[in-house]
């Protein structure tokens, strides 16, 4: 594959309330402005709703972020602990770098950040980019699209994505040798023990020991 696939994608973590704002709010209505705004269909990456079933998700997402043309990552304090996270944000850091745009005579860099949640305990790196702050309509449950502050956020997301189609106009020609910070490899728990016979649960009926569950994928963004 070579060229622009997407033009946004979509950087979060999935700890705490920005990925079900996410879903339930901002992507569609994200999408729905940018159409609106450009001459063509606009695309955004979100994990949740982009990786194909069946695809190894790690390669995924970094082939996404290789051929998108931005990064919206939304600001909260579990996004800067996260090593996914990390990874997608200094992607593109170190692509601005490499362009030489996102600082110095070219301020305007490829990083387009949200405020969800906090900023007084983001790292100081955060701290170098103006965000735009949806901290006031950050209400993730669907019964806020019922409330007089959803006209609000709409209004928030339609001047933020009529801004951001005019930043993606701007965008580099894409080149093959961009540079990928290297992401962790995704962490399993290890499977359950089997019982040894005469196992003592066994004997007496108990259930076994709760950290004794099945297999689960705790590799968070």
């Amino acid at each position: 594959m070579t060229g622009y696939k997407w033009d946004v994608f979509i950087s979060y973590s999935r700890k705490g309330m920005a990925q079900k704002w996410l879903l339930n709010h901002f992507y569609e209505r994200l999408l729905d402005c940018l159409i609106g705004e450009m001459s063509y269909t606009p695309r955004v990456y979100m994990d949740r709703l982009s990786i194909a079933k069946g695809a190894h998700w790690p390669s995924d997402l970094q082939q996404a972020l290789l051929h998108s043309k931005m990064i919206v990552p939304l600001f909260t304090p579990p996004y800067f602990r996260s090593p996914w996270c990390m990874a997608e944000f200094h992607s593109m850091r170190a692509r601005q770098k490499m362009l030489g745009i996102g600082g110095g005579r070219i301020p305007q860099g490829l990083i387009y950040p949200v405020l969800y949640s906090d900023s007084d305990n983001f790292p100081p790196e955060a701290r170098e980019f103006s965000w735009w702050n949806f901290k006031d309509v950050s209400n993730p449950d669907p019964v806020f699209q019922m409330t007089r502050d959803f006209h609000r956020f709409h209004d928030r997301v339609a001047e933020f994505a009529s801004d951001l189609a005019k930043v993606l106009e701007q965008v580099p020609e894409w080149e093959p040798d961009w540079p990928l910070v290297v992401t962790p490899d995704p962490v399993l728990m290890p499977p359950p023990l089997i019982p040894r016979f005469g196992d003592p649960a066994q004997r007496t009926g108990r259930p076994p020991s709760a950290d004794l569950d099945g297999p689960e994928e705790v590799a968070q963004r």
